[in-house]
C-alpha cells in the first residue's frame, strides 16, 4: 500500500543543487513515499515545460513553488538568494507545512540542502523532523566544518581571511589546499566576509541535525572514516549526526532525465556523430560559476584552437564577447560552440575523450559515471578541493598548470594522451558506482528511513528497495 506520508525537500535554488536533490526525491518516491520539491517561483517557471502534471505523476515527485520576493527579472546572485532565504522564504514554507498538517496530511521529515539551513528552524517550529542534505563532497563538508580549528590554529582571521599564504591539509593523508583557495574566498573582501558568515551560520544550525544525507560515494566516505579525528561529527546534546552516502542510488530513481534550467542545444549530438571515437574534448564551466576573466577565457579558446583537438564547448552567450575576434569562424570546422548542452548525453557519446571542467561536484560524478578523463580548471568555491582529489588522490585528471594559452594546450595534450588514466577512471567508476557500492548505498538509505521510522513511530513500515 502506498504511504500517504510526505517528505518535503528544500534544495538551494541553483541547478547544481536542484539536480541531486531531485534524484534523491525520485528514489524516495520509488519507496512509496510522497516527496515534495519546494522551489522558488522562478525555478518552477523555468521547468514548467519539463515537469507538467503528467510528468509529475509518472515520476512520483510533486513540485511546489513558493515566493522568494524578488522580481521576475531580478538578479539572483548569491547575496540576493541569501536575503530571500533568510527573510522571505521561511514564512512561505511554514505556511505550506501547516496547510498539509491542517488537512490531516502527515509531513514526516523536511530534507534540506545545508545551504538552505533556514529550513531547519521552520521544521522545528512545525514539529517536523529535519535531515540535512549535502550536495557536494563529504571532504568539502569536513573542510568547512573545521572553521573553528582553522581559527584556533591561527590560519584564518575571524572574518575568514587567510593569515598566512601557503598549503593546508585538514585531513591526514589527504590532498593539500592553498589557503587562498578556501571555499568562501570568492569576490571582493566584503563578499568573502559575507560568505564566511554564511558558512559559519550554516554549520552552527546544522549541529542540531540527527541525519545527513550526502551526495557522495562510499569510496570517499570510507577514506574519511579511517581518520580518527573525524569518525563522527559532533553535534549538540542530541548526539552525533549519522552520515549516509547515497550517490549510487541514482540508478533506482524513477526519473530518466533531469530537467534543465536552460534550453539544451541538441544539434551538438549530430556533430558528435561525425567525429572519431575518443577524439573530442568537451568543455563546460557549469551552471553556477563565477565569471572567468576575459584574458583567461581567451587563453582557453586559443589553447583549444592550437591543440587541433576537436571540441564541443558549452559557452554562455554572455561570455561570447570574451572570445578573440573572428574565433568562431576560425574554429567552425574544428569545434562546435553551443550555449547549453545536454551534458550527460554528450559525456556518454563515444566521440568524447575527455572533459575540461571547472570541477563542480555534479560534473565530476557525471564524468566518472561516463568514464571520462578530466582536465581541471577550478574557478571558485569547493572546486579547488574537488580538483585536488581528482588529480592528487584518484589520479583521473590533470590540472591546467597556469592560465596561459600554452598551459591549456599542454593540459589537453597530457590528458588526451594518457591511456592509463582512462583505465583508472573505469576502475574508479566500479569502486564508486558498481554493484557493491550500490548495495551499500541502498543499506544507507534504508538505515535512514528505518531510523526516521522509529523516531516518528510510524504504523506502516517503509518498503525496501527492490
Amino acid at each position: 500500500m502506498k504511504s500517504t506520508k510526505k517528505i518535503i525537500l528544500v534544495p538551494y535554488p541553483a541547478q547544481g543543487h536542484v539536480t541531486p536533490m531531485l534524484k534523491l526525491a525520485s528514489v524516495l518516491a520509488s519507496q512509496g513515499l510522497n516527496p515534495v520539491m519546494v522551489v522558488p517561483e522562478f525555478i518552477r517557471g523555468r521547468l514548467t515545460a519539463q515537469i507538467d502534471p503528467e510528468t509529475e505523476t509518472s515520476s512520483g515527485v510533486r513540485w511546489v513553488q513558493i515566493s522568494d520576493g524578488l522580481e521576475e527579472k531580478a538578479t539572483r546572485d548569491f547575496f540576493a538568494i541569501e536575503f530571500a532565504m533568510e527573510n522571505v522564504m521561511p514564512i512561505q514554507l511554514e505556511r505550506l507545512i501547516r496547510e498539509y498538517q491542517e488537512c490531516g496530511e502527515e509531513v514526516i521529515c523536511v530534507v534540506l540542502d545545508l545551504l538552505a539551513s533556514w529550513a531547519i528552524q521552520v521544521a522545528d517550529a512545525c514539529g517536523v523532523k529535519a535531515a540535512g542534505f549535502w550536495p557536494a563532497m563529504l571532504a568539502t563538508y569536513r573542510l568547512i566544518s573545521s572553521i573553528p580549528n582553522l581559527l584556533s590554529w591561527g590560519l584564518i582571521s575571524h572574518t575568514g581571511n587567510p593569515l598566512h599564504e601557503g598549503k593546508i591539509c585538514c585531513l591526514q593523508d589527504q590532498p593539500t589546499l592553498s589557503t587562498l583557495d578556501l571555499p568562501w574566498l570568492i569576490g571582493t573582501p566584503a563578499a568573502r566576509q559575507s560568505r564566511f558568515k554564511f558558512w559559519t551560520r550554516t554549520m552552527y544550525r546544522a549541529r542540531s541535525l540527527r541525519w545527513m544525507l550526502v551526495n557522495t560515494f562510499m569510496n570517499e566516505f570510507n577514506t574519511m572514516q579511517q581518520q580518527e579525528q573525524f569518525k563522527c561529527l559532533e553535534t549538540d546534546e542530541k548526539g552525533s549526526v549519522h552520515i549516509f552516502p547515497l550517490v549510487p542510488l541514482s540508478k533506482h530513481a524513477i526519473i530518466t532525465k533531469n530537467p534543465s534550467f536552460w534550453e539544451e542545444d541538441m544539434s551538438c549530438m549530430n556533430w558528435l556523430d561525425m567525429q572519431k571515437p575518443s577524439s573530442v574534448i568537451y568543455i563546460s564551466f557549469g551552471s553556477y560559476v563565477s565569471p572567468i576573466e576575459d584574458e583567461k577565457l581567451r587563453n582557453i579558446a586559443l589553447g583549444l584552437e592550437a591543440s587541433k583537438c576537436p571540441f564541443i564547448w558549452a559557452l554562455r552567450s554572455s561570455w561570447l564577447d570574451g572570445l578573440p575576434d573572428g574565433y568562431l569562424e576560425r574554429v567552425s570546422k574544428q569545434g562546435k560552440v553551443v550555449s547549453w548542452a545536454p551534458q550527460m548525453e554528450v559525456l556518454k557519446h563515444a566521440a568524447i575523450g575527455s572533459y575540461l571542467t571547472h570541477c563542480g561536484w555534479n560534473s565530476i560524478l557525471e564524468a566518472i559515471q561516463c568514464e571520462r578523463r578530466l582536465l581541471c580548471y577550478p574557478v571558485a568555491g569547493d572546486q579547488f578541493l574537488n580538483c585536488a582529489y581528482v588529480v592528487q588522490v584518484w589520479k583521473i585528471g590533470v590540472e591546467i598548470g597556469g592560465t596561459g594559452q600554452k598551459d591549456v594546450e599542454e593540459g589537453i595534450s597530457r590528458v588526451m594522451g594518457d591511456d592509463e588514466m582512462k583505465r583508472r577512471v573505469s576502475r574508479m567508476k566500479e569502486r564508486a558506482m558498481g554493484e557493491e557500492a550500490a548495495s551499500k548505498a541502498k543499506a544507507n538509505l534504508m538505515a535512514f528511513l528505518d531510523d526516521l521510522n522509529k523516531h516518528e513511530a510510524c504504523e506502516v513500515p517503509f518498503s525496501s528497495i527492490p
